[in-house]
């Protein structure tokens, strides 16, 4: 089993970062400050809950005064960075919504060295309108990680963060962003402007499909960015996004030679394998994926596709052997049962299957 990503706030990390705080603040107590946070509940708290119980541990010993311990913070912040350091915007959602300016430039500060993407959020909850006139200023800066931010942080549905309710509904403020960031030219902005978009396109497909016939062609970044971020429509089968990328109704494919274990344990591999075949000269542009219907707790289905390829075949026949792991996962929670497997040529299901989980 991997290491838990939330053992990275060991007890040697937890040292370093004493010791940075303690050459800015000679008051910084580090005894206590490391004592309070492997508290008796750190080991069951997970990745943020960790990173939550840093930031308000670091409250109860830093300066009262929000200014002094923002200042402390940020020059701390510029010795290391990483993902990890995300207690330090952290820091601001939770003790400084109150202080829009301070807190801004904070966060700001803050994102170049970790990221802000959560902590920004609570704030475009209450400043709405003067928090996107800030994330398009931060679209227009020279820094990559505050252009990243204006993306990212007004993503609808970010993960492990709270949600934005009003752009779910209306993505407009949010589309004038990526619509600004969406040839950038870094890859680390565009991947944020393509999974944003992803987000939109799971509530308003139809925006996302007209959004992607206008940006598609314009160049090679936007066309990454249209793909990447229609991928979730793709996995759709939606007939106007397969259209627009070239994948055709396969009316001249047919799958043979179907096979797929008949069980397979928790922690194993499930082994399956098929071959495409046409009576044409070639095969031609395909997207090949399969589906696996995963048992719930509640005893029903939930589908989830996979990408196998994706390419133009010149031939007319094509032999495909996959697997699908049961390892144990922390993103995914695994029930014995019935599972169903389904192979999915341009968007269409062509075969499929059925197989037992096993404890």
């Amino acid at each position: 089993m991997p290491e838990p990503l939330k053992n990275i706030y060991s007890a040697e990390f937890i040292h370093s970062f004493c010791k940075i705080i303690n050459k800015i603040d000679k008051q910084f107590n580090s005894k206590k400050f490391t004592a309070c946070i492997f508290d008796n509940e750190w080991k069951n708290r997970e990745l943020k809950g960790r990173m939550r119980h840093i930031a308000e541990t670091l409250h109860t010993h830093l300066p009262k005064d929000y200014s002094k311990a923002i200042t402390i913070l940020k020059k701390a912040s510029q010795k290391h960075n990483g993902f990890e350091y995300m207690f330090l915007p952290d820091y601001v959602e939770l003790y400084g919504l109150d202080k829009y300016q301070e807190s801004i430039l904070a966060l700001e500060h803050f994102t170049t060295y970790s990221s802000s993407e959560f902590a920004v959020r609570p704030f475009i909850q209450k400043y709405n309108k003067k928090m996107m006139s800030q994330m398009m200023k931060w679209a227009k800066s020279d820094n990559l990680h505050h252009r990243r931010l204006a993306s990212e942080g007004c993503r609808p549905r970010l993960p492990w963060a709270m949600g934005l309710p009003e752009f779910k509904k209306d993505p407009t403020p949010v589309i004038k962003i990526l619509e600004k960031l969406k040839n950038d030219d870094s890859e680390y902005v565009r991947r944020s402007v393509a999974n944003n978009l992803n987000d939109i396109a799971k509530d308003h497909p139809k925006l996302v499909i007209q959004i992607a016939k206008d940006w598609k062609g314009l160049n090679d970044n936007t066309d990454w960015v249209v793909k990447h971020g229609c991928r979730t429509l793709l996995k759709q089968g939606n007939p106007k996004i397969m259209s627009l990328f070239g994948f055709t109704k396969p009316n001249h494919i047919s799958i043979d030679k179907f096979k797929i274990q008949k069980s397979v344990n928790l922690g194993d591999k499930l082994e399956f394998s098929f071959d495409i075949y046409t009576p044409k000269k070639k095969l031609g542009k395909l997207r090949i994926e399969y589906a696996v219907d995963f048992m719930k707790k509640n005893g029903k289905l939930s589908r989830k596709v996979f990408k196998i390829s994706e390419s133009v075949f010149p031939e007319n026949n094509k032999s495909v052997k996959k697997h699908h792991s049961f390892k144990f996962i922390t993103t995914r929670k695994y029930y014995t049962g019935i599972h169903g497997l389904a192979i999915i040529i341009n968007g269409h299901e062509l075969a499929s299957g059925k197989f037992k989980v096993r404890d």
